[in-house]
């Protein structure tokens, strides 16, 4: 059976909008794909964040559950509920800039399964349209967890109208064309019978009053772009492709509705030394012959400062060792992941007297009559 949007939220059908609202924060906490150790996680938060959208809206909701949820998603699957509807834009010449104000949209749905238009008009609020920009980060960022400030352009609310797209002693008169409801009704005769199709005025845009004037600073747009400075906590052990989420930071809502969010896509650079793989790092260290046949204590870097680790006696090239919690944080939980590190033998490139001798002695020691040159150490590698 079909899991309906009160169900993904754990409310009852009479839920105010608050406990609403208050669920879906309990159930992001709960299963964001950022902190949620769930496999399912992320399918979980877009069904939690879908309920919400639609529970949360009036008119969505009253077609919801008036259609229930299977005839709700056919409807919405056909377009019917793809923010083209009303509320998007007043006065005459204001409109969204980030989506569509036409009419037809959830009223047309919304008309054809119950003959009347949904409640509020096209004056109702409106939540604002989420923005999106990127940040970089080095891998050090990513270790530690910054405090960013970064730049963005956005659409912020006319501060001289107050988003209302109009002065305000501009004179006001009621939209002939809609008689002041924000919507108007067409009747068209089909091959099915007589259909009725409501949508959101064209010429009021669904405020249902026109205005003598609009805003010189927005041109009636209730809205102007605008460049902010905004500041974003970096969490410790971020990843890259990941995106933070800035509520209320977004392109404006209409009709005093509430804003947008932010989202912020993190790509973290790659790092000269390590490279990253989930929480562990890796690292290719050098050691010298004689540290790899005698065994010693070497220093490797780390992202928090040096550590020492033991190279065992017989250690070959290409041999990788793990250290354990010296990888990267894991985001939002305890713990962090571990660095391999793989040791590579170096060759020197030249030698003196001294060590020409020393090396003649090893390998006659071994059984080779040779001339220590430049294929000396090659043999010797073959020889173990």
């Amino acid at each position: 059976m079909t899991e309906d949007f009160y169900d993904v939220l754990g409310v009852s059908r009479d839920a105010s909008e608050d406990e609403i609202k208050q669920a879906y924060r309990e159930k992001a906490t709960e299963y964001h794909p950022d902190v949620s150790d769930d496999p399912d996680a992320e399918e979980k938060f877009k069904k939690a964040k879908k309920a919400k959208e639609v529970l949360t809206d009036e008119e969505k909701r009253q077609a919801y559950d008036q259609m229930g949820h299977e005839r709700f998603e056919q409807a919405e699957k056909r377009g019917g509920f793809d923010g083209g509807g009303p509320g998007a834009g007043a006065g005459g010449a204001r409109g969204n800039p980030f989506g569509g104000g036409g009419g037809g949209g959830f009223e047309d749905i919304f008309e054809q399964f119950f003959g009347g238009g949904g409640s509020g008009g096209g004056s109702r609020p409106r939540q604002g349209q989420d923005l999106r920009t990127s940040l970089q980060l080095d891998l050090e960022e990513a270790y530690e967890g910054v405090e960013r400030e970064f730049t963005v352009t956005r659409p912020t609310r006319c501060s001289d109208c107050d988003g209302a797209g109009h002065p305000p002693d501009a004179d006001a008169e009621t939209c002939p064309n809609c008689d002041g409801q924000g919507q108007v009704t067409q009747v068209q005769q089909t091959p099915f019978g007589r259909m009725q199709q409501t949508g959101t005025c064209r010429r009021c845009g669904g405020d249902g009053t026109l205005y003598s004037e609009t805003c010189d600073t927005c041109g009636g747009e209730g809205q102007v772009r605008e460049e902010s400075t905004l500041s974003v906590d970096i969490p410790a052990g971020i990843r890259d492709g990941q995106t933070l989420r800035m509520e209320g930071e977004g392109a404006p809502g209409s009709n005093r509705g509430p804003n947008g969010d932010l989202l912020i896509e993190v790509s973290v650079a790659d790092h000269s030394d390590f490279e990253r793989e989930g929480d562990d790092l890796h690292y290719q260290h050098p050691i010298s012959f004689p540290q790899a046949t005698f065994g010693d204590t070497v220093e490797v870097p780390t992202l928090d400062g040096t550590v020492e680790m033991d190279v065992p006696e017989g250690t070959q090239s290409g041999e990788t060792f793990r250290l354990k919690n010296k990888g990267m944080p894991r985001l939002r939980r305890r713990g962090r992941g571990d660095l391999y590190v793989q040791v590579q033998v170096v060759t020197p490139d030249s030698l003196n007297d001294e060590q020409r001798e020393a090396l003649e002695q090893f390998a006659e020691a071994g059984g080779e009559e040779v001339e220590v040159n430049e294929g000396f150490f090659e043999r010797i590698k073959s020889s173990f």
